[in-house]
C-alpha cells in the first residue's frame, strides 16, 4: 500500500491519447490520482520540511502533468526532466518522467510562499526565472551529453507568465514548432493537464512552399481545423479538469469533432510514482565530494546522513561504510542504513 493511502479511496493514474481523424491533431488527457497523492504524502511526512504550501503545490501538480503529457508526445526512450528555477522563494522544481511513465517530482522552498503566490512571485521576482526540459537518453553513446532546451518565464514582450502552461507552450513553439494548447490544474487530490497540438502537413511541396492552390486551401482548413479545437481546449474550466472523469471532459469537449480515442494507460502501463534513487546511487554521489570533504563530513558529525528529496528514503554511511566507498573495502552498496 501507498503512503497516504487508504484501500478504495485512491483511483489509479491514467493517461488518454486521442486524434481527430482526417484532421491534422492529435491531443492527449493525463489525471494523476494515486501517484500525485503518493508524492504530496511523502512531502508531508518529511518532518524537516513538511507539505507544500497550496500555490506550491499547485505549481509542481501542473508541471507533473505537463511532465507526461510532454513525455507521452515525444516518445523519448529515456528521462524527461522538466525543471523550474529562478530568483524567489522556490528556488527549484523537477519533475522526472521515465519512457514508462513512472515519475517523481519535488520543489526546493528557502522562503515563506503566501496563501494567494503566483508563479512570478514563487519563481520569477526580477524576471531572473527559467524553465529547462531535459531529454537524457536511457543508453547514451559515449560522449554523448542529455538534450537541454531553456526558455524564460516572459513573454515576447517581457511581460512575466504566471501560468506553466503559457511557459511550456512557448518552448514546443520554439523546440517543435508546432502550435500546441495546454490546459493544466492541480490541488490536493488530482494533478491533470489536457494537451491539444497541430500535426505537420505532411507533403515535400507543403513544407518547401511549392503547394499548389488546392494544397494551400487544404492547409488553410486543416488551421481552421486546429483553431476551432484550440477554442474548444481553452473552454476547459480548472474545476472541470480536476473533478471530471477523462470520459466526460473529452465528450464534453468534442462531442462534434471526429474523435479516435487509443487504449489508456493504467496501472502498472501508465502514470505511477516511483523512485530511482538507491544506496549505490547515493554512494556514488558521496564519492564524488573527495575523501577530504567526506572525511570532514565524518569528524563533525559522526556519520553521512544523505536524504532523498523525491521519496524521503535516508541513506546513513558510517565511518566504515564512508571509508569503504574509497578503499573498494565496502563489499556492498546495497547494504547499510536506510530509513
Amino acid at each position: 500500500m501507498r503512503i497516504g493511502q487508504l484501500a478504495g479511496e485512491l483511483t489509479l493514474s491514467e493517461l488518454h491519447k486521442f486524434i481527430f481523424e482526417g484532421l491534422p491533431v492529435r491531443g492527449m488527457l493525463v489525471r494523476l490520482t494515486d501517484a500525485w497523492q503518493d508524492i504530496l504524502a511523502r512531502r508531508a511526512a518529511n518532518s524537516e520540511t513538511g507539505a507544500y504550501p497550496a500555490p506550491v503545490r499547485q505549481l509542481l501538480g501542473e508541471m507533473a502533468a505537463a511532465g507526461v503529457l510532454m513525455q507521452g508526445n515525444i516518445k523519448f526512450n529515456g528521462a524527461l526532466v522538466l525543471q523550474i528555477f529562478g530568483d524567489g522563494p522556490v528556488k527549484l522544481g523537477v519533475v522526472e518522467v521515465q519512457p514508462d511513465f513512472s515519475l517523481r517530482a519535488t520543489c526546493t522552498q528557502v522562503g515563506d510562499v503566501d496563501d494567494d503566490a503566483t508563479l512570478s512571485q514563487m519563481v520569477n521576482v526580477n524576471n531572473q526565472g527559467r524553465c529547462a526540459i531535459t531529454l537524457d537518453p536511457q543508453d547514451r553513446l559515449p560522449g554523448q551529453q542529455p538534450y537541454q532546451g531553456v526558455v524564460p518565464l516572459f513573454g515576447d514582450q517581457g511581460e512575466k507568465l504566471e501560468n506553466i502552461s503559457e511557459v511550456l507552450e512557448h518552448y514546443m513553439l520554439q523546440s517543435e514548432q508546432l502550435d500546441t494548447v495546454l490546459v493544466l490544474a492541480a490541488d490536493d487530490k488530482v494533478a491533470a493537464g489536457l494537451l491539444i497540438q497541430r500535426l505537420p502537413i505532411e507533403g515535400e511541396g507543403n513544407l518547401g512552399g511549392k503547394a499548389d492552390s488546392v494544397e494551400r486551401e487544404a492547409a488553410l482548413g486543416q488551421s481552421e481545423d486546429f483553431s476551432r479545437i484550440a477554442i474548444l481546449t481553452k473552454s476547459l474550466k480548472r474545476e472541470e479538469l480536476l473533478t471530471l472523469d477523462a470520459e466526460t471532459i473529452l465528450h464534453r469537449l468534442y462531442w462534434e469533432e471526429p474523435l479516435a480515442r487509443f487504449e489508456p494507460l493504467i496501472g502498472e502501463t501508465g502514470p505511477r510514482f516511483a523512485c530511482r534513487c538507491s544506496r549505490e546511487r547515493v554512494g556514488n554521489m558521496i564519492r564524488s565530494l573527495g575523501t577530504e570533504e567526506v572525511e570532514s563530513i565524518i569528524a563533525e558529525r559522526g556519520q553521512v546522513d544523505v536524504g532523498c528529496d523525491f521519496c524521503g528514503a535516508e541513506y546513513r554511511f558510517d565511518p566504515v561504510d564512508a571509508a569503504g566507498l574509497f578503499t573498494g573495502l565496502s563489499a556492498d552498496l546495497s547494504g547499510g542504513s536506510v530509513h
